[in-house]
């Protein structure tokens, strides 16, 4: 039997890794307001079902499933395009070295579906695995992993052709 997660574990995780879940609600809304409340009412949602958490192990992918989800209500909500300028970008911080800097790149995620730019977002700005990520958008790792390549070849498209206005 695996021990509950009490409030103290889930608020010391949620501390402690606030930057990337930032970073992930910031990936959707690209606006550092809207990822601060997204990331707020995440936390909220998820302090007030903490007691539905019975495993340890499942709490990274928990709490980010709460963020994605937090993060397509919004925009459902919201429904409205969002423009970034460049510096904007830079409020994401020293975590990794290649986040979001080349703006093609996020201009063609932009581009495709959400499902699709979400599971290239976990993947790769992330760093989460099939795993990881079929345990956050509730899915079969198989399904996560048909649409991983062909979101990959759908975004090499898009690559392709903003490369031709260039």
């Amino acid at each position: 039997m695996k021990p509950k997660i009490n409030q103290n574990i889930v608020e010391n995780f949620l501390i402690e890794n606030r930057e990337a879940y930032y970073r992930l609600a910031y990936s959707y809304v690209h606006n550092k307001d809207d990822a601060l409340d997204i990331v707020q009412d995440a936390i909220c949602k998820a302090l007030g079902s903490s007691k539905s958490l019975n495993d340890p192990t499942a709490i990274k992918s928990w709490f980010y499933r709460i963020v994605v989800n937090t993060s397509l209500d919004f925009i459902r909500k919201n429904k409205r395009l969002v423009y970034v300028e460049d510096e904007d970008l830079e409020v994401l911080g020293p975590s990794k070295s290649d986040q979001y800097e080349d703006f093609d790149l996020q201009q063609a995620l932009e581009k495709l579906p959400t499902m699709s730019k979400t599971i290239i977002t976990l993947r790769f700005f992330e760093d989460m695995t099939f795993e990881e990520i079929a345990q956050i958008l509730d899915q079969n790792i198989n399904t996560v992993k048909t649409r991983f390549y062909t979101s990959i070849r759908k975004l090499r498209i898009e690559l392709d052709d903003i490369a031709e206005f260039h």
